[in-house]
């Protein structure tokens, strides 16, 4: 089932996320239509917030769309830079939910990403880089009522400052509202 995906200015997009108790046939029926959800908008990670639930559930597909489908499903993940030698690396970003918004964003190179699977295993990982570690700290950010935007150089927020207000004020007219 493809669900509605929250836009900036909605409220529920900037509450810290609760952490997911047991995982039932509930939640995990709600991740595969996450990622149905996520497939659909041509995004490579989805965050609960992002369609209305207040839960720290994340789901990530990074193939690429000639390969295979990969997709993880991330229940309570946390994630954090490795220590030592980790520069920061900047790459270019979007959201699902601040859509036509392209901007590069610096975050550590290099994490260590733990959470639990559909399967109630605990998955921890070092050293994750690339895809992985930008797309697990930009969803885990959601879940911690963080959005990109947040994070962008003030030249990038005043270039794309009336993108921004406009979605803002389309969420206001909704009854979403809430920076």
């Amino acid at each position: 089932m493809i669900l509605p995906i929250n836009t900036y200015g909605s409220s529920i997009l900037r509450k810290k996320a609760e952490p997911v108790g047991e995982i039932t046939p509930e939640l995990v029926e709600l991740a595969h239509n996450m990622l149905e959800t996520m497939y659909k908008a041509n995004g490579v990670g989805l965050a609960a917030p992002q369609i209305g639930k207040s839960i720290r559930l994340v789901v990530i597909d990074l193939a690429k769309e000639e390969e295979e489908r990969d997709p993880i499903i991330l229940f309570n993940p946390k994630v954090e830079p490795e220590e030592g030698d980790n520069p920061l690396v900047s790459d270019e970003e979007g959201c699902l939910s601040v859509p036509d918004i392209w901007v590069k964003v610096s975050r550590p190179g290099k994490v260590h990403l733990s959470y639990t699977n559909e399967n109630g295993e605990r998955i921890d990982i070092r050293n994750a880089e690339g895809k992985l570690a930008r797309c697990a700290l930009h969803e885990v950010d959601h879940l911690n009522g963080i959005l990109f935007v947040d994070k962008i150089s003030v030249a990038d927020k005043a270039m794309n400052a009336s993108k921004l207000k406009r979605m803002a004020k389309e969420n206001q007219s909704s009854g979403n509202s809430a920076l």
